[in-house]
């Protein structure tokens, strides 16, 4: 059975590495669900963030690297059970110029400019938080935004905390800086997503989620990229 799975380029997640092989830690996850429910062929496409649903739709590829649920891509896709949990956080210049801790901070800054992929939930939590359009600049991916973060084109780049940390760790010219959570405020959780009439994938999908997340090879697949027990903790209770 071969599979085909649209991605993008966002690590630690999912990325074309520098041997033009897809590697990221829900790449790996990807593999070892679908090996186990039969799939011996998976062909990688890689797309732009706002064509993930359009492709599904369309039947383009049966499968998309796990991204955030929300309410309104699920009246589009059909969502896998949930794989991570992770909070927001910001990527900015060594020393955070402009102290963006937190979206209200960039509110409260009419020259603070933050940076985010089209299409992404980020957009949202900062329009709650009061952030103005005029100060959100929209870019196609991940590289991009961090071509104008560095030039100085935006002063923060809003995604995962743990992507940032990641791409921190690379740089030294970049810092994480990680957005508390009101205190009963869930963290959103992110899943694989499937074309709605594809339900018999979905179930087969689901199945192996539930039998391997949380054990021993799962954390420690995870580990290798960065992402800890305690950010994968509410998906896998019970588990560990």
């Amino acid at each position: 059975m071969k599979i085909k799975i649209a991605y993008i380029d966002e690590p630690p997640f999912y990325w074309t590495g520098s041997d033009k092989k897809v590697t990221g830690a829900d790449i790996e996850l990807a593999e070892v669900v679908l090996g186990a429910i039969g799939v011996t062929s998976i062909e990688y496409c890689h797309t732009s963030f706002d064509e993930f649903l359009p492709g599904l739709e369309q039947n383009r590829w049966e499968m998309n690297v796990p991204i955030f649920v929300t309410p309104e891509r699920a009246k589009r896709v059909v969502f896998s059970d949930p794989v991570w949990a992770l909070g927001d956080g910001f990527l900015v210049r060594a020393g955070n110029p402009k102290s963006l801790t937190s979206y209200e901070a960039v509110a409260s800054r009419s020259d603070a400019r933050l940076g985010m992929v089209k299409g992404t939930k980020q957009f949202d939590t900062a329009k709650s938080a009061g952030v103005n359009e005029a100060q959100i600049v929209f870019f196609d991916d991940q590289p991009s935004v961090l071509v104008a973060l560095q030039a100085g084109a935006i002063d923060a780049y809003a995604a995962t905390s743990v992507g940032n940390r990641f791409l921190s760790n690379a740089n030294r010219q970049l810092e994480t800086i990680s957005i508390k959570r009101e205190a009963g405020e869930t963290t959103p959780v992110g899943a694989f997503s499937f074309n709605k009439n594809n339900a018999k994938l979905v179930q087969a999908v689901n199945e192996q989620l539930r039998k391997y997340l949380g054990s021993n090879d799962h954390l420690a697949r995870m580990a290798k990229y960065g992402i800890t027990k305690s950010e994968i903790a509410e998906v896998t209770s019970g588990k560990m």
